[in-house]
């Protein structure tokens, strides 16, 4: 596996000198600060290879920008609404331009309104670090009683509707205000959240859109962009749904393996792939994270490698941002499913055959607890987990060198 790192711009507590002093050999990141539905300009991507490629005293970093994460779908390209035909062909115009500058893996999600949910950014555990955490009963106080989405009642059971009533009551104005900004958080890459009635009219827009709709819109984005990145060489891959469930009323269309499968069924090409995240996938119990990676593997491009500990085995659940090695994945066994994928595509001689991963999200730990950095993206705690995957990576590359 190719070790790489998430480096959200100059604007990142965590530079790139302190990117190779971790160990990283690349770098993944995005031009967060493009609209989304506008076009990467050769410029832009020139001056992001650049920073990326330079410390701050000048010299070569050695370090490459390996993974574009995320060049974002618009919602207008999700709802086939607007001028999501102009989006689409843009979206193209930025993959053009980003292969001719080098890069070959293209991450991006199909995620209607919000990227990725928690309702704490900043939860206390055991040791005195802090991590992200999903709590269902903290989610629906926010659905139900602060949203007030009409119908939202009937989306949760009457235990966790009745917890949310008694949580909702005991919140004072600054308490709800604080539940609904992390929700809210928005996209990854900045710390600006949406407003309750930007959350409404985004909820508006898409009344009427099943799930089959969305799916099918997800299927006409890739039959438009899939054959011009295989021209290219580009592996675009898909990240999972997060949380892997229904929230807000809104329809989710990657959350399984079964939905997985339908898409790239859908669109069969080597350049229609998927961006495994473990700890996104991890937060259902029904998720076979060793076997999707045995199962779906050949079409694995990228991997994010993180934990989450559920608080239950419910499908829709409680969840918090565990140690690397200490969630309800099995780690060990995911690495050696990936381990023997990429020794099967050696041995085919395919190029692609050492897969970009990166240490995904972490605890904020010692000096991290202080900088308040991108939430889930603290630098301590993300080094840390990749000490511990690069040293299951090391021992069983090893075992199946000498075996």
């Amino acid at each position: 596996m190719r070790q790489t790192w998430r480096w959200f711009g100059p604007k990142d507590l965590c530079s790139i000198d302190d990117i190779t002093q971790v160990g990283a050999e690349g770098v993944v990141s995005a031009l967060h600060h493009v609209p989304n539905g506008v076009v990467w300009t050769p410029e832009e991507i020139a001056k992001r290879h650049s920073e990326i490629a330079t410390r701050k005293d000048g010299t070569a970093s050695g370090l490459t920008w390996d993974v574009v994460e995320s060049l974002p779908v618009s919602e207008d390209i999700k709802k086939q609404k607007n001028d999501w035909r102009g989006h689409i062909e843009n979206y193209k115009v930025s993959m053009q331009n980003l292969a001719a500058s080098g890069v070959e893996v293209i991450c991006y999600n199909f995620m209607p309104v919000l990227d990725w949910t928690r309702t704490d950014l900043r939860w206390n555990v055991p040791n005195g670090g802090s991590c992200m955490r999903f709590d269902i009963n903290d989610f629906a106080a926010f659905d139900i009683h602060i949203l007030e989405r009409d119908g939202a009642g009937a989306d949760y059971t009457n235990a966790i509707a009745d917890e949310a009533g008694r949580r909702a009551a005991a919140l004072d104005e600054a308490g709800k205000k604080q539940l609904a900004r992390n929700v809210t958080m928005g996209l990854p890459g900045s710390t600006e959240s949406m407003t309750l009635d930007d959350v409404r009219a985004h909820l508006a827009e898409y009344a009427g859109i099943s799930r089959e709709r969305l799916q099918a819109n997800f299927v006409d984005f890739l039959e438009a962009v899939v054959p011009m990145a295989e021209d290219l060489g580009l592996r675009l891959c898909c990240h999972p749904d997060d949380p892997p469930f229904s929230l807000l009323g809104l329809p989710r269309v990657m959350s399984t393996e079964a939905d997985y499968s339908y898409i790239m069924d859908a669109v069969e090409s080597p350049a229609n792939g998927m961006t495994l995240c473990s700890g996104s996938l991890g937060a259902r119990p029904d998720n076979d994270l060793p076997g999707m990676m045995e199962r779906l593997g050949d079409k694995v491009h990228f991997l994010h490698l993180r934990n989450v500990k559920r608080d239950n085995s419910e499908v829709v659940g409680s969840f918090f941002e565990a140690e690397h090695l200490g969630g309800d994945t099995d780690m060990v066994a995911l690495i050696a499913a990936v381990v023997r994928e990429e020794a099967r595509r050696k041995a085919a001689g395919r190029k692609d055959h050492s897969i970009p991963m990166r240490p995904d999200h972490g605890q904020d730990i010692l000096d991290d607890l202080g900088r308040r950095s991108q939430p889930g993206y603290p630098t301590i705690g993300r080094m840390k987990g990749l000490a511990e995957l690069r040293g299951v990576m090391k021992a069983l590359e090893y075992q199946q060198a000498t075996s």
